[in-house]
């Protein structure tokens, strides 16, 4: 059998029983206080843990778009570089030098006259292509210069000067009977 160590002392006549009701009293106060203490640390943890999930959630997020931003930067460079290859006009066997300014130098590359001269009406557009310049359609720009306008090399509003003379005189009828 097995007594408390409270019963005992009772017995042996050395607490009273007054005494030890208070010592009673005093240890359920003790527990309630315990019990209501651990429920508040519990409550505590859990909104610690729900603010750290929240934190985790709103990192995991952010660098989930940055993943995004990133995926869709390589699409939009495949799809320039494929626009460009698909596109490209062939300057093999050019000639002429047209130069044009990148990055505050002067380059230059070799073209066919007519090339040249469709680029300096702007009807075509030189764009980089990695190491290497192209030359592409004026369409085919518009559509690299949504994707990323950095990789259009060549187009400058203020150099292009449409042939205004031949739009003027195309008005008028040229004589069949005129000698050259």
């Amino acid at each position: 059998m097995s007594k408390s160590l409270q019963d005992q002392l009772l017995k042996a006549g050395l607490v009273g029983k007054d005494k030890a009701q208070k010592v009673k009293k005093q240890q359920q106060k003790q527990k309630k206080q315990q019990k209501k203490s651990k429920e508040e640390s519990v409550d505590e943890t859990k909104l610690q843990i729900q603010q750290a999930k929240l934190e985790q959630q709103e990192k995991d997020r952010k660098l989930n778009e940055a993943r995004m931003l990133e995926a869709e930067k390589k699409a939009f460079a495949a799809q320039i570089k494929q626009l460009i290859e698909m596109n490209a006009v062939s300057t093999a066997g050019g000639e002429a030098e047209h130069r044009f300014s990148f990055e505050g130098k002067i380059k230059k590359i070799y073209v066919t006259e007519k090339i040249r001269d469709e680029l300096l009406k702007s009807r075509v557009v030189i764009v980089k292509n990695g190491e290497r310049f192209q030359v592409v359609p004026k369409p085919v720009a518009d559509k690299i210069a949504e994707r990323d306008a950095s990789v259009i090399v060549g187009l400058s509003e203020g150099e292009a000067k449409p042939d205004t003379d031949d739009d003027y005189y195309a008005q008028f009828e040229i004589p069949d009977d005129l000698m050259w």
